[in-house]
């Protein structure tokens, strides 16, 4: 499918489905670029399986103290809008879990006392499989922020066709990973809280002005809150993936069902054709798109 198109899969939690539509998607592409932006469990390459042909470090400045230098002027403490510096005593403190990296400090300390080191975030893969360009960002274990890891996944060279596997949720990772996209696709489980989650990610993406519509998943007999708040609020429904033990076990031993089940390949090729289409009439309307 030779199309220009960013799409982002979202949902507001974990285990809805999100990473299990978006490779099978990439797997139906003629061509197309898939981008593992779950930084604190990147799982893609488990379906995928890429053969890893770079992996390069991310990182991000951090102030560092001379105490030797530094007279306790608390200009820099005051100054930060994060509140990562603390004077206790004659020492300065800085928390890197809390400082943003905007690099203030250092340019206002009269002192000089204090320089940036760059600290190690997480790294970038970058791989393939026989259609399919692999992207994966990976963060280091206790880290507070991915951001510049999704960044740097955003700069890397792509195919026209992208299907990015988004953070779950919708907190600042979510709206980095948002802020790419010309359409998205919300992933929504037929629970009353999947209805609460998929809330959460309808609102992000409308404060976005991002185009999107929902699919249901796991679908089975009876009421569906999710398709019940989808009709409420205006929201298109692209399909509905029922429960299927097959895909589960499909799923759960790392095959991409797509591959292995000609169904499966029907269906994700069938909605990855409705995906493109409502991303291509969302950017025909919009040309500033």
């Amino acid at each position: 499918m030779h199309t220009k198109a960013t799409i982002a899969v979202l949902s507001g939690k974990g285990g809805t489905g999100k990473t299990l539509v978006s490779v099978n998607l990439a797997a139906v592409a003629a061509n197309a670029t898939y981008i593992d932006c779950d930084t604190e469990e990147p799982n893609g390459h488990i379906f995928i399986k890429p053969t890893i042909v770079e992996e390069y470090v991310v990182s991000e400045p951090k102030p560092v103290v001379n105490q030797d230098l530094c007279d306790g002027c608390r200009i820099c403490v005051d100054a930060c809008a994060f509140n990562a510096l603390a004077l206790i005593g004659k020492n300065l403190l800085v928390f890197d879990e809390i400082c943003h990296s905007c690099g203030l400090c250092t340019y206002i300390c009269p002192k000089g006392a204090l320089h940036e080191e760059q600290r190690p975030l997480g790294v970038v893969k970058r791989g393939r499989k026989d259609g399919i360009t692999f992207l994966a960002g990976e963060m280091n274990v206790g880290e507070s922020s991915a951001v510049p890891i999704i960044k740097a996944l955003m700069r890397e060279k792509k195919t026209d066709l992208v299907i990015i596997d988004s953070p779950p949720g919708s907190g600042c990772l979510v709206t980095e990973t948002v802020g790419n996209a010309d359409f998205c696709l919300l992933v929504a489980e037929p629970t009353i809280f999947g209805a609460h989650n998929l809330a959460m990610v309808h609102e992000l993406v409308t404060l976005m002005g991002k185009p999107s519509a929902v699919l249901l998943n796991k679908t089975q007999e009876g009421v569906n809150p999710s398709e019940v708040y989808a009709r409420q609020h205006g929201l298109k429904i692209i399909g509905s993936l029922p429960y299927d033990e097959h895909l589960a076990l499909l799923s759960s031993d790392g095959y991409l069902a797509a591959e292995e089940d000609e169904h499966y390949h029907t269906y994700f090729k069938d909605l990855l054709s409705k995906v493109v289409q409502e991303a291509s009439h969302a950017s025909d309307s919009d040309p500033q798109r």
